[in-house]
């Protein structure tokens, strides 16, 4: 028991880390970036397709930003631009996104909303309004 009290707090450090306000940011961002992940693939076993859903991108955006005030802080180089420009694709998609679902038909026939370039409903079959 002694040698895991040992592994897990050492020298006044949690885990061999030397904890900070920024250390948690930058944990905080790794953690938020890597459950997309976990999010994409939850999805997509539902529907058993590949799915990219909308919180993916939030959790993208969110994680790099928050790596990317990590890396700022921390002034390194190449930790500052492998995050300087992940956002604009993220903030993009959701964009896209957005669009999307403000441009979905209404069946009249079952009120499900479709595609924009659906011309039937798949639910009901109905012919959609366009």
């Amino acid at each position: 028991m002694e040698f895991i009290n040992h592994l897990v707090w050492h020298d006044g450090k949690l885990l061999g880390i030397d904890w900070s306000v920024w250390k948690i940011i930058g944990w905080l961002g790794n953690a938020v970036f890597f459950s997309r992940f976990f999010v994409q693939w939850y999805a997509t076993e539902k529907k058993k397709q590949v799915v990219v859903p909308q919180a993916f991108w939030w959790l993208s955006l969110i994680g790099s930003v928050t790596l990317l005030s990590y890396s700022l802080h921390q002034q390194d180089s190449v930790f500052i631009f492998a995050y300087a420009f992940t956002w604009i694709p993220y903030i993009r998609n959701l964009m896209i996104h957005r669009q999307n679902k403000a441009a979905r038909i209404v069946c009249a026939g079952c009120g499900q909303k479709n595609p924009p370039q659906a011309n039937y409903c798949p639910h009901c079959g109905e012919k959609l309004a366009k």
